[in-house]
């Protein structure tokens, strides 16, 4: 346990960014979970709709640093790799 004040801020702080970082990762793989599973049943119009939705949450998880830019890249990439398979 920190005695220092600064250290006793630090930790409270780091608790918070990783709560707000907890959120919004489950928030991108949740998302990403109902468009595989919209995949998995063979409802093409509907993941269309819910791979616009999963890489918007992607992105968004990109932006705040919760994921890296080219980690993010690579997931939208295999889903529309998904979706264009199940076009097709």
């Amino acid at each position: 346990m920190p005695n220092i004040k600064s250290a006793k801020k630090r930790v409270k702080v780091i608790e918070k960014k990783t709560l707000r970082n907890n959120m919004i990762k489950s928030g991108y793989k949740s998302a990403v979970r109902k468009f595989e599973e919209a995949i998995e049943a063979g409802n093409v119009e509907e993941a269309k709709v819910l791979f616009s939705e999963a890489t918007k949450k992607i992105d968004q998880a990109c932006t705040k640093g919760v994921i890296v830019k080219n980690t993010a890249a690579r997931k939208k990439s295999n889903l529309s790799k998904k979706l264009n398979a199940a076009m097709a």
